[in-house]
């Protein structure tokens, strides 16, 4: 029967050396499968905003009020920290960071199982957690955004939890939460761990305080109403599918149908362990339960959001191969190989036509404007004012805060009335002030264009004429007044 994840530290001997031997070993397969993350200079729109969003910060912007996104605030702290010391035009350094990012959630993961279940399950949980942690559409496994920096987090947290340190386990579930809402989820499992070990309430008490500090500090280094705007209570009809259902329940089988194929060498010894012996793995069921949960909120079911289910299936695998013949594990590893290869190789030669498009267009902003012009880019992909090296006109960074379009939506619940509360009477008086001097409408037949937006359909008509076209955008001039 499998040892329970309760149970002491094994008494047996610890052989020297054991991380120095293993850590190498982790890096090395930390960087190769994030290689395909350095061949593109960006891998979707969430590194576009972050990027474009850092460069706002770094000029005077002021998160939650000039500069806002419906996400906590560490990662863009992240890319501003990280543009003020290698400069803002690569994202090279912040792929650095994401690789150590995997590299410590994966050493997290391995002190776990070594701990409960010995060393062989310690290099196994590492491994496994790295080559599985690629097993999805590449501008959703290699982009350097949110669940990767939230993944060390949510691992420090069970860490933390299983050594029954819960200021320190409360502390790694607030940074999980300030990295990306859906990270607080960790906390079930660890209530449990402190409900299992009998931490009483003294437990619980530095559990609430390590977890309440930091998110009360971040809000009130910020501006406390707009970080719970933003953060909690300003995406009801984000977090509706409302009108899409087969639109976004197709995103959700195709996104599980891939993770499911990179974790093909995982699933059947889970299944087989659980036919004959229970594993005592109560606290990994439940990380993965609220993952999934996680997962499910807000029903969009985006590829990168299924990052999250990766650290628990990587360590209930690894405690089901501890009850399985030992050449079950190799037979795991084997396959997680092979299938990590096949995502590795898709991320190498897949195209990726709207970076394509993105990087025309900002050519085509930098032969019409000037370097000092504030430019409006009504879409979906903010990496073209980053390309582009051009100010946006607005704080709201795509039209999808402004006609809820930015939810993956198909067209039902699209326009003004959808937007986020309040952003139409700012965005207005942001254009009046300082009216673009290009505006480029890149919705190329989407349900947020201005044929569906009366309000950017009078700006178009009053102050601005079509100059060009690039790939079924269109660039539109301000005209001077008379």
């Amino acid at each position: 029967m499998l040892a329970a994840p309760f149970a002491p530290p094994r008494s047996v001997v610890v052989p020297k050396g054991y991380w120095t031997r293993l850590l190498p070993l982790l890096a090395v397969l930390a960087g190769v499968t994030r290689v395909p993350s350095f061949v593109r200079p960006l891998w979707n729109p969430d590194e576009g905003y972050l990027a474009v969003q850092a460069r706002m910060l770094a000029r005077g912007g002021q998160l939650y009020e000039t500069v806002v996104d419906r996400k906590p605030p560490l990662v863009p702290w992240l890319y501003e920290g990280v543009f003020a010391v290698s400069g803002s035009g690569s994202l090279t350094p912040v792929r650095v960071l994401a690789v150590l990012a995997q590299l410590v959630t994966a050493v997290l993961l391995a002190s776990l199982a070594r701990r409960r279940w010995g060393d062989r399950a310690g290099r196994t949980a590492g491994a496994l957690y790295l080559l599985v942690s690629v097993g999805l559409n590449p501008e959703d496994a290699q982009a350097a955004t949110f669940e990767v920096f939230m993944l060390p987090c949510t691992a420090a947290a069970m860490w933390c939890a299983d050594r029954r340190r819960w200021g320190a386990a409360g502390t790694a579930v607030a940074c999980a939460f300030l990295t990306k809402q859906t990270g607080g989820a960790v906390l079930l499992p660890v209530v449990y761990l402190l409900n299992r070990y009998g931490g009483a309430r003294a437990g619980l008490l530095r559990l609430a305080a390590g977890a309440a500090l930091p998110v009360l500090g971040a809000a009130l280094v910020t501006d406390p109403a707009g970080f719970a705007f933003w953060t909690v209570t300003g995406s009801g009809a984000y977090a509706s599918f409302t009108g899409s259902e087969l639109h976004v329940m197709a995103r959700a089988l195709t996104n599980s149908a891939i993770l499911a194929t990179a974790c093909a060498g995982l699933f059947p010894p889970v299944v087989r362990a659980l036919r004959i012996a229970r594993t005592g793995a109560v606290d990994l069921w439940l990380w993965l339960a609220a993952s999934a949960v996680a997962v499910t909120l807000g029903f969009h079911f985006f590829g990168h959001y299924f990052l999250q289910l990766t650290p628990s299936i990587a360590l209930l695998a690894t405690a089901a191969l501890q009850i399985l013949p030992r050449e079950r594990t190799s037979a795991a590893v084997l396959t997680s190989c092979c299938a990590c290869a096949l995502f590795l190789t898709w991320g190498l030669l897949a195209p990726r036509p709207e970076l394509a498009h993105a990087q025309r267009l900002a050519l085509a902003l930098d032969r019409r404007t000037a370097p000092g012009d504030r430019v409006l880019v009504w879409g979906i992909h903010p990496e073209t004012y980053w390309f582009a090296d051009r100010t946006p006109a607005t704080r709201y960074l795509t039209a999808g805060l402004l006609t809820n379009f930015s939810g993956g939506r198909d067209g039902p619940q699209v326009g003004e009335k959808y937007a986020v509360e309040g952003t139409w009477p700012v965005f207005r008086e942001e254009l009046a002030g300082s009216p673009p001097a290009l505006v480029v409408d890149d919705s190329r037949g989407k349900p947020y264009g201005p044929d569906r937006v009366p309000g950017l359909r009078r700006l178009l008509a009053a102050r601005y004429e079509q100059v060009g076209e690039v790939d079924g955008a269109v660039l539109y001039a301000r005209v001077p007044p008379e």
